[in-house]
């Protein structure tokens, strides 16, 4: 029986890059650039489910400043273990220390993230809250459309690819769309989508950024 009141541990063994991050990452990379600085120095940056620290690791190498939060122990160990030039705090992104945070950020980032979460909108909620007027929030998450979907059937993958065997896997499913609406309703607008991995329709993951 299975205690829901405990928290389940997302176990990270190293801190190499996740699989995703080679087709995400220059995709990211091009929407961060848009991102204007004030002249004031460099543009800080949280990290919303950093994982392992790997993607904090690269977006500070690109000369930003990183703060990452990490609800899994072991990852939030090795991402302190492994990369000292990034601050990483143990938290959940339910309940985030804004205390600690050391004021607001420019930047927001979450990848393949919100596609874990039962409450996605706290997560939109929470990055609001952490971010300077006019501050930039860029989420990625994988891509589901009609064409997409009607391959996926139509080569007999759809319970492969929407598995309820993977512990810890994902429970919420976007398409542009739904994910536009999200954000929408949570005052977020001047939104730009990207598209990362695989061809055009059959992408493995969007990318949005938007403001407020």
């Amino acid at each position: 029986m299975i205690n829901t009141n405990s928290t389940c541990e997302y176990f990270y063994k190293t801190a190499e890059s996740g699989h995703h991050h080679h087709y995400i990452f220059p995709v990211l990379k091009k929407l961060l650039c848009k991102v204007k600085t004030n002249g004031n120095g460099k543009l800080r940056l949280l990290d919303i489910g950093c994982g392992n620290g790997s993607l904090s690791n690269l977006i500070a190498k690109e000369g930003y400043e990183v703060v990452g939060i990490e609800e899994s122990l072991s990852g939030f160990t090795t991402a302190t273990n492994s990369f000292p030039e990034c601050k990483f705090i143990h938290a959940n992104l339910y309940d985030i220390p804004y205390s600690e945070l050391g004021g607001d950020f420019d930047i927001v980032v979450s990848a393949e993230v919100i596609e874990h979460l039962v409450y996605p909108r706290e997560l939109i909620k929470s990055a609001r809250k952490c971010l300077k007027p006019n501050g930039v929030l860029i989420l990625t998450t994988p891509y589901h459309g009609y064409i997409k979907n009607l391959a996926l059937a139509l080569t007999g993958k759809m319970d492969n690819h929407f598995t309820v065997l993977w512990d810890g896997g994902h429970i919420k499913f976007f398409s542009v769309n739904t994910l536009t609406k999200l954000l929408i309703t949570e005052g977020f607008n001047n939104y730009q989508f990207e598209f990362a991995g695989r061809f055009p329709y059959l992408w493995k993951s969007m990318l949005v950024s938007a403001s407020f």
